[in-house]
């Protein structure tokens, strides 16, 4: 058997003080470079003295020695794993793939699943994660000015210049192996730490960085050691981790370092206390710069990003693509589910399907990130739809933000603004987004985000009113609300704005519906109505009717404001007159909606109105659109395009199909008897239709205008007709409202879906007729 010491040859230690020297080295620097608390071995070997196996070992690999050529006698061969990797470091991928073995239970249980919030049941990491992109540029280290932004992004903002700016991504593993020192940057919820995760699980079976051990370290529970250890040291930690998996030679994982055969995933710089982030951070210098030929990897939120780390290059989790959010999608109607192949398939695609529509948009701008896309799942597997009071959905990823999502990972942070309970928060935020979203502001400089902070501080019991202390606490709130929450985000260098334009609309709404007293509510209620034809106030509107105990006085003064624009214009007043004895002559089942349906066709003569209203108001104004599109078929030149011969064919038997009228369906019947089947023979219609579609449009205009009269020409000028589609949107908005599920009296409902596009003669005598 091998001997338990080593000693140094009078020719080996010539040799070893000839490399120490170049060093430039003292026997104490020596002593550190191998983790040794005294320089006493390292005296012990310079004497010729015994001196531990592995730390002889030591000594020789960092002066870069052969440790053969150095002692007395050196033996053949060691007999146990550490001394093995040690001195035979041309083993050391043997050394790799035994210690990733050893270390496997270790490894699976740190990141082989994961508990999704608001379930219960554990998740095997492979049956949720998708691959991440990363991207390379960070946007909040750019120097831009707030017109810069703007219109950076105005094309590519999926609404009025807040979507996410188009970059170039990478995919994250392709980062990893790009950079060896990579810091992770993201927001809550952005897939950090899962990353890191999936990153270990990967290394572990050999299908990414297979050379390597990979070692998980959540920073957090690292930083705790500066309390019980005496001797506080990244390696110090991970030696102590490896004996939990019954590795307890030290040289093993000072090899395993020396030859750059360890991945480590630092995860959570954010979560460190601040009292104790320096000293983490400059161990995470040194111990990276020390052993500098291994990758390291640490996660961060973006908005702690002046943490720096030196030699890390800054990176950041892009937002979910289109497919991304697809195949996240199959994966979690799979793991929770637990239904057939099929049905998974068929509800992933549902909700995908549905998360498109126009109407769930403000889903799908939330759902970018794996938190909001997991909240937006279960709520449709639990409701198999999209709720419509979207305000409830908001109130969920608040909730999920300012509470659970630390709570659930045992996180505790600095109470860098105690004094704010959860409802001061919410007040502050929905003060914050109200002033800036009745300015027009979705971009604000950070100065003015602080006078905001300052002015509410201002008001709170003992609050100081010294300048210099409020600016000073104005700033540690906003980096608090920044980091803690991630609710407000820099998007340049001192220009911030709300992660999510959802967030901002919210927060104005919440300021809105939480006035203090009935008449502050009346107030507020009233400035709101102000905006009705203000297209970026739509989301203001139904959140608002949402979120209010009783819409009755919401929706009432829609009605007048709406009402208003229109009532000064004699001309207008005598097409809405036209309007409403049309809808009374014609047997339509809602009067609204036939008022509505004139309304949108007198609008755009010769084009395909836009129906949307009179639809939402009743869905059997199908007629009259039939016969607008046969007219507008008719305006074409048929004859010189097939396909638009194919079209007017077409819509005169949609139009047929329909039609109850006799009369009407006799005339139409004698008109298609005429038009020859272009199908049959396209030379004879376009001889036919050459000839003869003067008068045969003219006798289908005279047909519909007899029986169904909805040829009236309306001559609009052009203030005129911006006016009446203010007018159509608003209307619109309001029926939105009440559609949305806000509590709203039978009554209310009622008298607002009857007085609908009615002309003011005929609101007043509604009026008079109440007494």
């Amino acid at each position: 058997m091998a001997k338990r010491s080593l000693q140094a040859s009078l020719t080996g230690i010539q040799q070893a003080k000839r490399a120490f020297a170049l060093k430039g080295w003292t026997q104490e620097n020596l002593a550190g470079e191998i983790n040794l608390k005294t320089r006493q071995p390292i005296w012990r070997f310079f004497t010729g003295r015994p001196v531990d196996r592995y730390i002889f070992l030591e000594v020789c690999s960092v002066l870069e020695l052969n440790w053969r050529e150095i002692a007395i006698d050196p033996p053949a061969e060691f007999s146990d794993p550490g001394a093995i990797a040690a001195a035979q470091l041309l083993d050391i991928d043997v050394l790799v793939q035994q210690v990733r073995s050893q270390r496997r239970d270790k490894i699976q249980d740190q990141c082989g699943t994961l508990q999704l919030l608001d379930t219960s049941r554990l998740v095997g990491i492979d049956d949720i994660y998708i691959d991440v992109n990363i991207l390379e540029e960070i946007a909040s280290d750019r120097w831009l000015e707030i017109a810069d932004l703007q219109s950076l992004t105005s094309k590519e903002f999926d609404r009025f210049g807040l979507g996410e700016v188009s970059q170039k991504q990478i995919a994250g593993t392709k980062a990893v192996e790009t950079d060896s020192k990579l810091r992770v940057l993201g927001k809550p919820g952005s897939g950090k730490t899962t990353f890191l995760q999936h990153l270990a699980i990967q290394c572990d079976r050999g299908e990414f960085a297979a050379n390597r051990v990979p070692i998980f370290i959540t920073l957090r529970d690292f930083a705790d050691e500066l309390v019980e250890a005496d001797d506080f040291s990244l390696l110090n930690y991970i030696q102590a981790e490896f004996l939990t998996s019954e590795i307890s030679t030290p040289s093993v994982l000072e090899t395993l370092l020396r030859q750059g055969r360890v991945l480590l995933l630092l995860d959570g710089l954010d979560e460190v206390l601040d009292r104790d982030r320096n000293v983490v951070l400059k161990e995470i210098r040194r111990f990276s710069e020390k052993y500098q030929k291994n990758l390291f990897v640490a996660t961060c939120r973006t908005t702690a990003k002046t943490f720096k780390l030196r030699g890390f290059r800054d990176v950041e989790i892009a937002p979910f693509t289109q497919d991304q959010i697809a195949a996240f999608a199959l994966k979690w109607f799979a793991a929770f589910t637990q239904t057939n192949p099929q049905d998974e398939l068929e509800r992933s695609v549902q909700f995908i399907q549905k998360l498109d529509l126009p109407e769930n948009f403000q889903f799908r701008q939330l759902a970018v990130t794996p938190l909001f896309l997991h909240l937006a799942c279960w709520v449709f597997h639990r409701q198999e739809k999209f709720p419509t009071k979207r305000a409830e959905f908001y109130k969920q990823c608040l909730d999920l933000l300012l509470v659970k999502w630390d709570e659930a990972r045992g996180i505790q942070r600095d109470r860098v603004y105690r004094e704010f309970l959860l409802p001061q928060k919410l007040r502050l935020l929905s003060q914050i987004a109200a002033v800036t979203f009745e300015q027009g502001d979705y971009f604000f400089k950070q100065r003015a985000i602080e006078r905001h902070i300052s002015n509410y501080i201002r008001d709170l019991p003992n609050a100081s009113t010294q300048p210099e202390e409020l600016q000073l606490d104005s700033e540690v709130v906003l980096k608090a609300i920044e980091l803690q929450h991630g609710l407000l985000a820099e998007r340049a260098r001192g220009i911030f704005s709300f992660s999510y334009l959802a967030f901002q609309e919210y927060f104005t709404a919440r300021k809105i519906v939480a006035s203090h007293n009935l008449q502050a509510l009346e107030q507020a209620l009233e400035r709101l109505v102000s905006h009705i034809t203000e297209p970026r106030w739509r989301e203001i509107f139904l959140l608002t009717a949402a979120m209010l105990r009783s819409a009755d006085s919401l929706v009432q003064l829609m009605k007048q404001q709406i009402d208003a624009l229109v009532a000064q214009d004699p001309y207008l007043q005598e097409f809405l007159t036209w309007a409403s004895q049309k809808s009374l002559v014609l047997p339509q089942p809602s009067l609204a909606a036939t008022r509505a349906f004139y309304l949108a066709l007198t609008q755009t003569p010769h084009l395909a109105p836009h129906f949307a209203l009179s639809c939402t108001l009743d869905q059997g104004m199908f007629l009259d659109v039939a016969l607008d599109n046969l007219m507008l078929e008719c305006a074409i030149d048929s004859s010189s395009d097939f396909a638009h011969a194919h079209a007017l064919s077409n819509a005169l038997s949609n139009a047929l199909a329909i039609v109850l009228d006799v009369g009407l369906h006799q005339s139409l019947q004698q008109l298609k008897d005429q038009l020859p089947d272009p199908q049959q023979d396209r030379e004879r219609f376009q001889a036919w239709w050459s000839t003869h579609h003067l008068a045969w449009v003219e006798r289908l205009r005279a047909a519909i205008a007899l029986h169904r009269n909805i040829q009236h020409h309306w001559h609009f000028s052009p203030q005129q007709q911006q006016t009446l589609q203010r007018y159509y949107d608003a209307n619109q908005l309001l029926i939105d409202c009440l559609n949305s599920n806000c509590e709203v009296t039978v009554a209310v409902r009622q008298e607002i879906e009857a007085a609908l596009l009615l002309p003011q003669k005929e609101l007043e005598e509604r009026e008079w007729q109440k007494f």
